[in-house]
């Protein structure tokens, strides 16, 4: 297992295979780097360098009780690349992994870093229903999910991807039982306290303006049957914030759509990575 060690103390857990320009995979709650490999498969035999870590209190990184907000995972990414050594790098993010990117590259990626960010399914700009926001999710919505994890957090992570995540709630949906298994498996993994505390972070944080820091190329790909970031408050708002943005809308696929629909999202990836 590679691992390396962040100043708090925190051991972040990565895979990092072949060689050629980098991609960075970030993983969605309450997830890992595992949510990745299909995607890190097909990249690594496109030849280029692929890269996942597991969040801090998720997966095989540390459970940490601390330090569970975008600001620590952002600095957290900014170390495992200078720990890699990473330049010219692609940051792929879904759902919070998509916020974890926008914070990184707005704040750490210049230098040569940084080419080119993709938010999938992503949070930003901000998910919560505010005054400034008033097409967000009300705070009772998040304040369900903390507690449906408190009562049963096994139940709860059975109840997801069953249901909303990839879709499988829909008439005529393609039900994958290996796949929701696989997103049981991967959050029962991580720590309670820090999937407790990344609610708060990637429903709450505002990447307003992290979105218009942003100089790179910057793809966005969105299902609009997405049940869990809906489109119209996430990826419509975030496409006119961000300077160079391209915006991929995929009709009737869902929040997973990565895990459901490969043959869809990878391809248009390779493009986005190529062109």
């Amino acid at each position: 297992m590679s691992t390396f060690t962040t100043k708090d103390g925190t051991e972040i857990f990565y895979k990092d295979w072949g060689t050629g320009q980098p991609i960075v995979f970030h993983h969605g709650w309450p997830l890992s780097a595992d949510d990745w490999d299909n995607q890190m498969l097909f990249f690594l035999d496109k030849g280029y360098r692929v890269i996942a870590h597991d969040r801090r209190g998720h997966g095989r990184s540390t459970q940490t009780a601390t330090g569970n907000e975008m600001d620590t995972y952002a600095a957290d990414v900014a170390a495992l690349v200078a720990h890699l050594d990473l330049k010219d790098a692609v940051h792929i993010g879904h759902s919070t992994g998509g916020g974890e990117v926008a914070r990184y590259v707005a704040r750490y990626g210049g230098e040569g870093r940084v080419a080119k960010a993709v938010l999938i399914g992503a949070v930003p700009p901000i998910m919560l229903k505010t005054d400034n926001n008033p097409g967000g999710l009300p705070i009772e919505v998040f304040d369900g999910f903390r507690a449906a994890l408190v009562a049963n957090r096994a139940q709860f992570y059975r109840d997801v991807p069953a249901g909303p995540f990839y879709g499988f709630n829909r008439e005529g949906a393609k039900v994958s039982q290996g796949a929701a298994d696989n997103w049981w498996r991967q959050g029962m993994m991580g720590g309670a306290k820090a999937h407790y505390d990344c609610i708060e972070a990637f429903s709450e944080t505002d990447f307003t303006e992290d979105l218009r820091k942003i100089d790179v190329p910057v793809l966005i790909m969105h299902g609009d049957d997405d049940q869990i970031v809906p489109i119209a408050d996430s990826a419509l708002l975030a496409a006119k914030l961000v300077k160079h943005g391209t915006l991929k809308v995929y009709k009737g696929l869902p929040h997973g759509m990565c895990t459901t629909h490969p043959e869809i999202i990878n391809p248009d990836l390779l493009a986005f990575i190529q062109g």
